[in-house]
């Protein structure tokens, strides 16, 4: 397994999955490991990201939502970071479906190094993993921040779990708006930091999320 092959589809490439093709940036190519047939046009994505300081809450939420979408028949897009995106993966291999992984270094380099194990688990349950970076680049800070509008751009909306007012999902749910994605939060305990996330997102039009019908409603509408 740990050598399984990597595919690159340049944005010319029929196989390059259309909805990302059309954002105002999309990468010139994309490297993949996987099932690549997850990219196809009639394969329904969903982003699913938040905090890596993830709370009790905020980890509920998130295998609750992703465990409904899979059933809704969405496949799970996140950034195989630690804390919500970690868990919306898990959850959704659990849940017997299949996640997209996004990362912000080459194809070839797990970061966070502890999510290794995920990593191939998700490839060896039918999922795939995705860079735009070739094989052997590092990552840095400006790569994680370019790699949340292909989270984004992959899907036909974004919800965000939990997070600080400054979170890192935050730029995802910006990328979503900018491609004319829908845009979800969950508001959280109102004393808890990583509930001002997505309240700040829903103060500036976000739609709340208290269960997965208020997205079925919304994509559907």
């Amino acid at each position: 397994m740990q050598n399984a092959k990597i595919l690159f589809i340049p944005i010319v490439d029929k196989q390059y999955p259309k909805l990302l093709a059309e954002i105002a940036d999309p990468p010139a190519g994309l490297f993949v490991r996987g099932d690549a047939s997850l990219l196809y046009d009639n394969v329904h994505c969903f982003g699913v990201v938040g905090t890596r300081k993830m709370t009790r809450y905020g980890k509920e939420v998130t295998e609750k939502l992703t465990r409904d979408l899979v059933k809704a028949g969405f496949v799970i897009v996140s950034g195989l970071a630690v804390g919500i995106d970690t868990v919306a993966h898990e959850a959704a291999i659990l849940a017997g479906g299949k996640t997209v992984a996004i990362l912000g270094a080459g194809i070839d380099i797990v970061y966070p190094h502890q999510n290794k194990d995920l990593y191939w688990k998700i490839i060896k349950n039918y999922g795939c993993v995705i860079s735009e970076f070739p094989p052997g680049k590092k990552t840095t800070k400006t790569q994680f921040a370019s790699r949340n509008r292909i989270i984004s751009g992959l899907s036909e909306g974004v919800v965000v779990t939990e997070g600080a007012e400054n979170s890192g999902s935050l730029i995802t749910a910006e990328c979503a708006l900018e491609q004319g994605r829908e845009v979800f939060a969950v508001a959280g305990p109102m004393m808890s930091e990583y509930s001002r996330g997505p309240a700040k997102l829903i103060k500036d039009g976000a739609k709340m999320v208290t269960g997965v019908e208020d997205i079925l409603e919304e994509l559907i509408a």
